[in-house]
């Protein structure tokens, strides 16, 4: 695996449902009229609560000033981990539960607050309070090597290696890196007890991880608008037979011309079938909500406290951090276990 840091610098935003029509003509032209904006990076999610905006500094100037934009203080970074060398866009994603033991819970022990979206195409850590050193790829292969050899041959004398260890020797003098393909980190912050913990709740809904070529997107433009925007006024006939527990949650990502779409089956049925791409297996998700009351964006660990017990117990999952809650995707058939395991690590961590 390979840890790159893109060259966005992100804001993270939350509009109020009632407040979105303020701002539809700059998510339009974000979302379906890219080519005419300099924006590389943007995401919408519709929760229950609000919406949550990802954009870079390009992007951010499409919105209008307002105080119904609530904007997180930081400029966020936004890291990539991919498997083989290859850029996000040549890559299958490797899931966060992949990169809890080595990206995760290492940020998580170093104190470094991170907001976590995966899409259909990759994974994205952003984080705001990173001490990033450029290396050369000599040095990243070197570490890599080594950490391998503790996998074949079991633990050695002395510290253990992860992908984020700091290489032997004095620490560098930080700096900012935004190249790509060359950049490790070097964690200078001292090591900090994890966060409490936080409460977890799981809808009803099924989801669907799906995506969309740009290139069709006209087609689909207005179903896509009324499910963005107006879902508030539109009540779903198949979703008012269903209980209580039933949530919104809608996400549209556009990054680097990629599209990513999370949704659940009753919208997902709205769209023609022959222009979504799913996967081979055609898998279904069910979420688990975190958070009884919105989440600080300056806690550390609270995707660590999720993605470490599936890590564990190699149940691979999306997930998608939004302004006042995290949202974790895992397959349907193990929502019952992944409960369970949760409990149970909540419990021994008490």
């Amino acid at each position: 695996m390979e840890l790159h840091i893109l060259e966005h610098r992100l804001q993270v935003a939350s509009v109020a449902k009632e407040s979105i029509p303020l701002f539809t003509y700059g998510l339009i032209k974000l979302a379906f009229l890219s080519s005419k904006t300099r924006c590389k990076f943007f995401s919408l999610t519709e929760t229950p609560e609000d919406y949550t905006i990802i954009v870079d500094e390009e992007g951010f100037l499409e919105l209008p000033s307002s105080e119904h934009l609530s904007v997180a203080d930081a400029t966020w970074l936004a890291l990539n981990v991919v498997s083989g060398g290859g850029s996000f866009s040549s890559s299958q994603p490797i899931g966060v539960t992949k990169i809890a033991k080595s990206v995760i819970a290492p940020l998580a022990d170093q104190n470094i607050s991170v907001f976590m979206l995966s899409t259909y195409q990759t994974d994205f850590i952003l984080a705001h309070d990173l001490r990033v050193n450029l290396e050369y790829q000599e040095s990243y292969r070197w570490r890599l090597e080594k950490r391998q050899e503790q996998d074949l041959t079991g633990p050695a004398a002395g510290p253990q290696l992860t992908d984020l260890t700091p290489l032997p020797g004095p620490p560098p003098s930080p700096q900012c890196s935004s190249s790509p393909g060359l950049s490790i980190l070097c964690l200078c912050a001292l090591t900090v007890q994890r966060p409490v913990i936080h409460p977890l709740s799981s809808p009803s809904n099924r989801f669907c991880v799906t995506s969309l070529d740009p290139d069709t997107l006209p087609a689909v433009a207005t179903l896509l608008m009324d499910v963005m925007f107006y879902s508030n006024g539109v009540k779903d006939p198949m979703a008012a037979s269903d209980d209580c527990g039933h949530i919104r949650f809608f996400s549209f990502s556009l990054i680097e011309g990629y599209i990513s779409l999370v949704m659940d089956v009753q919208t997902q049925q709205r769209f023609p079938s022959n222009l979504l791409f799913t996967s081979a297996s055609g898998e279904l998700w069910k979420m688990v909500r975190i958070g009884g009351q919105p989440l600080g964006f300056d806690e550390c660990g609270i995707v660590a406290q999720i993605s470490e017990p599936l890590a564990a117990a190699d149940i691979p999952a999306y997930y998608i951090s939004t302004f006042k809650f995290d949202h974790a995707l895992v397959p349907e058939e193990n929502i019952n276990g992944v409960i369970s395991a949760l409990k149970v690590s909540q419990a021994e961590k008490h």
